[in-house]
């Protein structure tokens, strides 16, 4: 298994009145794993085989007719008997299925296959108590006959019996099913069971690998399939899809594949598609509890009480207190960001069976992201309990242990909890800036909040994951938000690829307002545009700009249709095509309120709070869906359109550079105000340190093209080029343009600090040490600038907050930040100056500008002592 699954241990605990059970299970383990070598499945009659493969391709009726024969004809195969009556609880055929189940054991009372499956049977039909009977009878039979049960089949059922009875997963792998799956490597039962063991412990990687193994050996087995969608369905989506797809085109009607299908769509906010999907379930399984869910939830989000009520009773008709049906609905709802109702849901399922730990561990997650955090954290630390070996739970209990030694900042309105020392650092100026932000949002869109915010700045990347996700791999956000609940990346986290931390921060608290607002009724899409556009309101650096490669996109046809927009969030085909999802959702949001007005916007909201579909609200505020995706797109094109006018765009054609390169060259010279000629040329001379003439190409597009941004941009390029050439007021000037519209140039900022300072130029250097901070506020660069600022314009104050920051950063020469600290309280008249100055004075005892000002402190008399 994992690494991860292999580290964990379970302990020692109880199991109430199925603890004898256990105890024999357990000593049953090391016993059946002995003695496999030569033992191999019993090859199947033709007959068999022929209409398991109809069973798998989905033509249920054909099987049911066929076992249903063999039965009658009293053929002794417990094959034809066990296909019955698992293809019965395929078509939802429940009490058939019992019934079939109640009659094969009456015939066959010693196999415990078919009192696994009569389990499920009884489940099916809500006869909990028996169907639990059968799990102990499961074990006793195979006490008291071990050697009739060493065939892999019987084995794989006494593994998931095992587990079922809380035995130790690895003990069931290592014993069980490893040594199974060597007896029989072409055994489908193995890989499933296998496969199911791992995601049930939310060990998504090693699902995938067994699943793999097993469609090694069986490609054509659309349960695999479904098992590996499965695997991915937390993380590649355009994987799982294609492994739905594979299942499907196996069986069209194979029905967990149309389930995951139908959850994807719901995910993707295509609930018309999601509904068609779960009519093709209700055809194959007209009682199927896990589609009535899904269509509860679509009810749900649709503000149909009555169909959300109907549809789960439908899923309750024949298990009336199963709990997973609440599970799957609260489940959903949460991952429409729905946690108050969904943990209603958990709670229900509770209530059905408080031993359901999917429900428990699922209201553990809900409730943290309400900042429920007394209960949620119980709920988790009981789950891991309960079940050591999942990982998810065993990630959030671990997670807490790093929480506790948090620094907690609270103000009236935000509850901060971030590391130590970096809450020593820049903690005061996160509450400053997200105060800003309440300031200026909440009135803007008429927000009443629920408070306090709570906002957690993680300094490891793997918390955050575990803290937002569950798992630590989680690569490429940036900050997430629940509603009241923010969960951000430190700015430690981002030192490969600098990121703005006030941008996200205000970007997540627009998303406080916007989903509190509708109560998190509204499509990814516009919750995700407004921050973005309210991030260029506050700051014309933040959000996103439109770029070289946004603009082809745009005018290539790759613009997502309104529609569809929150799709492109969920399964976008690569990294950029993420981002352009940001940039169209906050243009889109954008050419509302020019065209519209705010107010629109505002309605816009109010309405989805009130339960409104959104294709009908955005028709009633703006326009029907069709005519504002053709303006739109009008829109998005003419601003395309009008990035840099004055450069050409075109692209060499394929065939230039297939002609060589001298053709290559020749279509560069017949383009010399093409963007990417100028590019590529100072490029090339910049390469060969050709410093002057890398200016014409650089000047060319940052003349036409100002905005550009990033690290390949022209401003950043043309101040590396004055640089070279020792232009240092040239270069200055440029680095002031570059870092006002860049929001994320670390290192232009610390060259504009180092040019202004020896100008003397003050104002500059504050704003430059403030840009910086933005981005990185763990570096003392910026600090000790604002302190020799604040020393030569006479500003106390400034002075002593960066000395007093630069003192929690472990200075090189902390003598000196204390003189300094002390110097400047001194001015300001605060009292302290005196223990800062001897501070100073214990690590440099011989600071003749340290003495002075503490005999000034301390007064003549006591000066001239302390001085001898």
């Amino acid at each position: 298994m994992s690494p991860q699954f292999q580290a964990l241990r379970i302990p020692q605990r109880g199991l109430g009145t199925l603890g004898g059970c256990v105890r024999r299970a357990f000593a049953l383990l090391g016993f059946i794993a002995v003695g496999f070598a030569g033992l191999t499945r019993a090859v199947a009659a033709e007959e068999l085989d022929t209409v398991r493969q109809q069973r798998l391709a989905g033509q249920y009726d054909e099987v049911i007719r066929a076992c249903q024969k063999a039965v009658a004809e009293q053929d002794r195969s417990e094959e034809w008997r066990l296909m019955l009556i698992q293809t019965l609880l395929d078509v939802g055929r429940y009490p058939e299925a019992r019934s079939a189940a109640t009659n094969a054991l009456a015939s066959d009372s010693r196999s415990i296959r078919l009192r696994w499956l009569a389990r499920d049977a009884l489940q099916a039909n809500g006869d909990s108590v028996r169907a639990a009977a059968l799990l102990e009878e499961i074990q006793e039979l195979v006490g008291a006959r071990t050697y009739s049960f060493r065939d892999p089949p019987s084995l794989v059922v006494f593994g998931r019996s095992a587990l079922a009875l809380g035995i130790d997963p690895k003990q069931v792998l290592d014993k069980i099913y490893l040594p199974a799956s060597k007896a029989d490597p072409d055994l489908r039962d193995v890989y499933l069971a296998r496969g199911d063991l791992a995601l049930s412990k939310n060990d998504f990687a090693l699902a995938g690998k067994v699943f793999d193994e097993g469609l090694a050996k069986l490609p054509g087995d659309p349960d695999l399939h479904h098992g590996r969608a499965r695997a991915f369905s937390e993380g590649d989506r355009e994987e799982m899809v294609t492994s739905l797809e594979a299942a499907l085109k196996i069986n069209p009607r194979h029905v967990p594949s149309l389930l995951l299908l139908a959850e994807h769509r719901v995910d993707s906010e295509d609930y018309a598609g999601a509904s068609n999907i779960l009519g093709r379930v209700f055809s194959v399984n007209p009682a199927q509890p896990d589609a009535w869910a899904l269509k509860a939830v679509l009810a749900h989000l649709a503000r149909d009480a009555a169909g959300e009520q109907q549809a789960r009773d439908s899923a309750l008709k024949y298990w009336t207190n199963n709990p997973r049906v609440d599970f799957v609905i609260g489940r959903k709802l949460a991952q429409k960001y729905r946690f108050a109702e969904g943990a209603e849901h958990q709670r229900q399922a509770l209530t059905f069976d408080p031993t359901y730990l999917p429900a428990s561990a699922q209201l553990a997650s809900d409730l943290l992201r309400l900042g429920e955090e007394a209960e949620g954290w119980r709920l988790a630390d009981e789950v891991h309990r309960r079940d050591a070996y999942d990982i998810a739970a065993y990630n959030l209990v671990t997670l807490h242990d790093v929480l506790t030694r948090f620094v907690t900042l609270t103000n009236a309105h935000f509850v901060l909890r971030m590391q130590a020392g970096e809450a020593a650092i820049y903690g005061p100026r996160v509450l400053d800036l997200l105060e800003r932000a309440r300031r200026t949002l909440v009135p803007k869109y008429g927000a009443e909040l629920q408070e306090p915010t709570l906002v957690e700045i993680f300094h490891q990347q793997k918390d955050f994951g575990v803290r937002t996700f569950g798992m630590p791999e989680n690569p490429g956000y940036l900050g997430v938000c629940f509603g009241r609940v923010v969960t951000a990346n430190s700015p430690a986290t981002s030192t490969k690829d600098p990121v703005n931390w006030e941008a996200v921060l205000w970007h997540e608290f627009c998303h406080v307002v916007t989903l509190q607002l509708t109560r998190n009724r509204m499509p990814r899409w516009l919750s995700e545009g407004i921050s973005v556009f309210e991030e260029t309101q506050a700051n014309p650096a933040w959000g996103q700009a439109l770029r070289p490669r946004y603009r082809e996109m745009i005018l290539g046809g790759e613009l997502t249709p309104v529609g569809k927009l929150s799709a492109a969030f969920l399964m976008p085909k690569t990294p950029m095509h993420l981002q352009f999802a940001y940039f169209e959702a906050g243009l889109l949001v954008e050419y509302v309120v020019q065209r519209h007005g705010v107010e629109a916007l505002r309605r816009i909201l109010n309405d989805l709070r009130e339960g409104g579909e959104v294709n009908a609200v955005l028709e009633r505020n703006l326009a029907p869906l069709p005519k504002l995706e053709s303006d739109f797109a009008a829109f998005a094109r003419e601003r395309a359109l009008a990035l840099a006018p004055g450069l050409t765009w075109d692209k060499a054609p394929e065939d230039g550079k297939l002609g060589g390169e001298e053709a290559y060259r020749k279509w560069m010279a017949a383009n010399p105000t093409n963007f990417w000629v100028l590019s590529e040329t100072a490029s090339t001379l910049m390469e060969a340190r050709q410093w002057e003439d890398a200016k014409r190409p650089l000047l060319a597009i940052r003349t036409n093209y100002p905005g550009q941004v990033g690290p390949g941009s022209a401003g950043r390029r043309l101040a590396a080029v004055y640089r070279a050439l020792g232009e240092t007021n040239a270069e200055r000037t440029l680095l002031a343009e570059v870092t006002l519209r860049d929001a994320a140039a670390p290192e232009e900022c610390l060259r504009l600090i180092q040019l202004a300072t020896a100008a003397a130029d003050w104002p500059q250097v504050v704003t430059a040490a403030e840009r910086l901070l933005a981005v990185n506020p763990l570096t003392p660069v910026p600090y000790r600038a604002l302190a020799a600022a604040g020393e030569a314009t006479g500003s106390p104050t400034h002075t002593m907050g960066a000395c007093l920051t630069l003192l929690q950063m472990d200075p090189q020469d902390p003598a000196e930040v204390h003189f300094r600290l002390a110097r400047a309280m001194d001015l300001a008249g605060d009292p302290r100056a005196k223990r800062e100055v001897l501070e100073s004075l214990e690590d440099s005892p011989r600071n003749r500008e340290a003495l002075r000002l503490l005999r000034k402190l301390a007064g003549a008399g006591a000066g001239t002592e302390a001085v001898k």
